[in-house]
């Protein structure tokens, strides 16, 4: 499995190193790897500030806040499973958008790093990107939590 990630940096509020961009590339590939995702991925993951979160939220979501993370899928988890014939071409899962602000609050309040919690975002947002969610499954909502910290764990990223 290959996989080109798209980074990008519309906030300037919380510093983003490249150890983070390097731990996200890490937390997505095994991500993808414990899905067994065969194909070669692209990810787009951009940074903004909470101001530019709750504006897309409001946009797409009808939710009058900001949130720690939105993702976009391009495909339907159905359209995943069923095998789409990629031909070695890649497959371009989506958009990860992150508030670094809001990751870096939340990581304040639940006492670990922001490396952590953002690479926990990352993960989160591949599983709606594979077709998950826990908005509407009880099921799914079960397996992300259990998968979440089963790859944050594998990297080196346990919960304290």
């Amino acid at each position: 499995m290959k996989l080109k990630l798209y980074f990008s940096n519309e906030q300037k509020k919380i510093k983003i190193s490249f150890k983070i961009r390097h731990l996200i590339t890490k937390a997505v590939k095994e991500a993808l790897k414990q899905e067994e995702f065969e194909y070669f991925a692209e990810i787009s993951v951009s940074f903004i500030d909470n101001e530019a979160i709750h504006k897309l939220n409001l946009q797409y979501r009808e939710k009058d806040k900001p949130t720690d993370v939105l993702s976009f899928p391009i495909w339907e988890k159905d359209e995943l499973e069923d095998g789409i014939a990629f031909d070695g071409h890649a497959v371009t899962l989506g958009d990860i958008i992150i508030s670094a602000e809001q990751a870096k609050a939340q990581s304040e309040e639940y006492g670990h790093s922001l490396e952590r919690e953002i690479c926990f975002l990352a993960v989160h947002s591949v599983l709606h990107l594979l077709g998950y969610d826990h908005e509407t499954s009880e099921e799914d909502e079960r397996y992300m939590k259990q998968k979440q910290e089963d790859v944050l764990k594998k990297i080196g990223l346990p919960r304290k």
